[in-house]
C-alpha cells in the first residue's frame, strides 16, 4: 500500500537525503515568490496554496522533481520550458541535471498572474 502523507515536511523526510535537498529548495523557491502561500497534500504530493485553492503542486520521483499543472504561458517562457516539458501538463527536471531554480521562480510568477 502507497504510504499516505500528512504533510509536505512528512512527504519530503520519504526522499533520499540529496532529493530532500533539492524538494526543500524547490519549495524555498515557489514561497519566496509567494510567501503567504500555504501548503497541503493533495494527490499525496505537495500541494502549494494560494487564498485556500490550490496553486500548484511538486513531487519527487526516482530520476526527477515535477512541477504540475503548467501556467499560461508566453512565447518565451513556453521556449525555456520545452526541455522539460512531458506530457500537456507536467515539467519533469531530471535530477542529474541542475534544477533550474531560476525557472521555477518565473513559473511560479506565472502561476499567480493567472490567478489575479
Amino acid at each position: 500500500m502507497a504510504e499516505k502523507f500528512t504533510s509536505v515536511d512528512e512527504y519530503i523526510a520519504s526522499f533520499p537525503a540529496d532529493v530532500q535537498e533539492i524538494l526543500q529548495e524547490v519549495r524555498r523557491t515557489i514561497h519566496a515568490v509567494v510567501p503567504d502561500a500555504g501548503e497541503k497534500i493533495s494527490y499525496q504530493i505537495p500541494t502549494i496554496t494560494l487564498d485556500g485553492k490550490s496553486l500548484l503542486y511538486f513531487s519527487g520521483w526516482k530520476e526527477h522533481i515535477a512541477l504540475y499543472p503548467i501556467p499560461p504561458l508566453d512565447d518565451a517562457l513556453s521556449a525555456a520550458i520545452e526541455p522539460y516539458r512531458s506530457g500537456k501538463g507536467t515539467l519533469k527536471f531530471p535530477l542529474e541535471h541542475p534544477i533550474p531554480y531560476n525557472l521555477i521562480t518565473t513559473l511560479t510568477q506565472a502561476f499567480v498572474t493567472a490567478r489575479t
